[in-house]
């Protein structure tokens, strides 16, 4: 079905990154890449303005790692056909510049039940489904 899949898992849902990484399998053609991607997000380019002080580089570097090993241990669980990326931005705007550089068939992302900040600023599913130019299953 699809040759290119894009599945982005966040850290503090790993349960449900999971959970769309095994739909991801089996929607994905035989000799088809999954690209398991995590977005850590800059906390110092937020409060860039805002804050006097900086957030360590090791709080950067240690999310990172956990990352890593996370998305490492979900590939190896599941034999996972492809690569695990770790990127450094916001999570929407990273997966679909990432999605168009991969020319990726799909994006397949986990959503949640949204909070209060999802009404005012919207969700990452929400935001990539809107402005990707690439295919969106988002999964419940």
């Amino acid at each position: 079905m699809y040759k290119k899949i894009i599945v982005p898992i966040a850290m503090d849902r790993v349960p449900q990154g999971e959970a769309t990484l095994k739909r991801a399998l089996s929607l994905l053609d035989a000799g088809g890449e999954i690209l398991m991607l995590n977005v850590v997000e800059d906390l110092n380019a937020y409060a860039q303005g805002y804050m006097i002080v900086d957030f360590p580089q090791q709080m950067l570097d240690d999310s990172i790692r956990h990352a890593e090993r996370t998305l490492d241990a979900l590939k190896q669980k599941y034999n996972v056909p492809g690569r695990v990326l770790i990127e450094v931005g916001g999570a929407s705007g990273r997966i679909m510049e990432l999605a168009e550089t991969e020319k990726a068939d799909l994006v397949i992302i986990a959503s949640h039940q949204p909070g209060l900040s999802d009404y005012f600023i919207g969700s990452t599913a929400s935001r990539v489904a809107a402005h990707c130019h690439s295919a969106v299953l988002i999964d419940r």
